[in-house]
């Protein structure tokens, strides 16, 4: 079997695109411009997560112990494939000087964690 063709160019990280397809049978050859799918663009640790991912049928617990690592590592995980793939979050990310602030007024004690977590959240 062939390599597997890049989703995104090593030099600049653009996305590629094929212009030529042949069968291996017949040796029939077409020519043009095609796009990958989309799941031929994501990286190879993304690939690994959405293979164990769907391996764990979404058990988020199976998937920890399947990688090795913690439950807010395989919903960053989650989301950077989501992202990937075009799903954009409908929660506001928060900014990061006001993750820090919220983040300070917890530990100064001046706001409870259900607080904190609520402003985190957007």
């Amino acid at each position: 079997m062939g390599r597997e063709a890049l989703g995104k160019c090593p030099v600049c990280n653009n996305d590629t695109t094929i212009t030529r397809i042949t069968c291996d049978k017949c040796n029939t050859t077409i020519e043009g411009r095609f796009d990958l799918c989309k799941f031929c663009r994501l990286t190879p640790e993304q690939k690994l997560f959405v293979d164990v991912f769907i391996k764990c049928r979404g058990n988020i617990k199976e998937v920890e112990k399947e990688l090795g690592v913690s439950y807010p590592t395989v919903k960053n995980k989650l989301e950077d494939v989501a992202n990937a793939l075009g799903h954009q979050s409908e929660e506001e990310p928060v900014e990061e000087s006001n993750r820090k602030e919220i983040l300070d007024k917890l530990y100064e004690g001046e706001i409870s964690v259900d607080e904190a977590l609520d402003l985190l959240k957007g």
